[in-house]
């Protein structure tokens, strides 16, 4: 039994690099919209064009599903555990409060508090929700008919998403800075200590899994999952390194601000940090921007460990989709769950315990590869970091 496992284990690397190349064989979005639509003849204008369409339609998508999450689903998630009803009153199971509240808080008088650093302050709440939308460009939610749900596969892929995903917190400052609020200014600082503090082990976990795939391309790391280690078992990386997704997934709980890690609006502490002084369609686009980074993180997890759109039957998009959205619902397990920690409990977790974890974990993964697949130097640099 244990050679038997010690052999699939030796196998895991060349399994999950052989992969059928999901992304290669398919045909990315715009392209197959610019033939169907006939816009080849107009060269480089008619492929802008399909990119267009083809990006209006994704973004549509994800804007619809963070309105469903943000004013609908999670009221009801939270009623639940609290044993309450949630909204009950308005459309189908209460869903109709999401046109109710779009209604009632972009008919809110837009407040500018004194002494706001405009243009910084009107600027804020863009970065914050349009950072999380570019985000999903460089995405491959699934194959469906030979079309690759994807606007770009770029080979460095996984550094430009989460170079993306870390704009926000510039947003984040400039909102705070710019509010004249010290509530909103202790709020953006402690974004910034959380997302330092919590980006490096996030990226850390995520580099082991480049180590096995061998490639910062979004559409290889997905397709290196695509074989199975046994039998019916996949090859996701979920499997094949699990200490790392735990490390990934506290990291990116921490990314979200989602329980114990949301330091930066603690309501009880700081009133809603960053975002206490905005109202009207301000605060509503950070509110979207908040619940759009939700399902980007849940989008990365699912591409680095959970296959991609990868799953039985059904086609791959509506896979990927429920994966990010059961992402989202251990977010919201999470809030209603956890404890908040403190600040300087945050820190010390962050830089004392992930960052140490995910280093360990990375170089362990080296050696592991390295032995594995026969690559001595590999392995003897990474015994060399270990040493050192």
């Amino acid at each position: 039994m244990m050679s038997g496992a010690l052999a699939t284990l030796a196998a895991a690397p060349t399994l999950l690099q052989s992969g059928d190349g999901t992304g290669d064989s398919a045909v990315l979005l715009p392209e197959w919209l610019a033939d169907a639509l006939g816009l080849d003849g107009l060269g480089g204008v008619g492929t802008a064009i399909a990119a267009l369409i083809a990006a209006f339609a994704i973004a549509n998508v994800m804007l619809i599903q963070a309105a469903l999450a943000g004013p609908w689903l999670k009221r009801k998630i939270a009623a639940a555990f609290w044993g309450k009803l949630g909204p009950n009153r308005m459309g189908p199971g209460g869903s109709l409060i999401i046109v109710a509240d779009a209604v009632r808080m972009l008919s809110k008088e837009l407040i500018v508090p004194d002494g706001a650093d405009r243009p910084a302050w009107d600027l804020a709440p863009i970065v914050v929700a349009g950072s999380a939308m570019v985000g999903f460009a460089v995405i491959p939610f699934g194959e469906i008919g030979g079309v690759q749900i994807q606007l770009a596969d770029p080979e460095i892929g996984l550094v430009l998403v989460f170079a993306i995903a870390s704009v926000t917190s510039v947003g984040l400052v400039m909102g705070g800075y710019a509010s004249s609020n010290k509530y909103s200014m202790l709020g953006s600082l402690r974004a910034v200590a959380q997302n330092i503090a919590y980006e490096i082990p996030l990226i850390l976990a995520a580099g082991s899994v480049v180590i096995f795939a061998g490639s910062l391309q979004l559409s290889e790391i997905v397709a290196a999952q695509q074989e199975t280690l046994v039998g019916p078992i996949p090859a996701w990386y979920i499997l094949v390194n699990p200490f790392a997704f735990v490390l990934f997934l506290t990291a990116n709980l921490a990314e979200v601000g989602r329980n114990p890690f949301d330091i930066p609006e603690a309501p009880t502490e700081i009133v809603a940090g960053y975002q206490t002084e905005y109202s009207s369609v301000y605060f509503v686009l950070i509110y979207l921007g908040e619940f759009l980074h939700i399902f980007l993180g849940g989008a990365i997890a699912a591409v680095v460990f959970l296959g991609g759109g990868a799953g039985p039957v059904l086609p791959g998009p509506i896979w990927f989709v429920a994966k990010m959205w059961a992402f989202f619902l251990f977010t919201q397990w999470a809030r209603q769950t956890f404890p908040r920690v403190r600040i300087d409990q945050l820190i010390e977790i962050g830089w004392k315990g992930l960052l140490v974890l995910t280093f360990a974990n990375l170089i362990l993964t080296a050696v592991l590869v390295g032995v594995l697949e026969g690559d001595l130097e590999l392995s003897m640099a990474a015994l060399q970091v270990i040493t050192a």
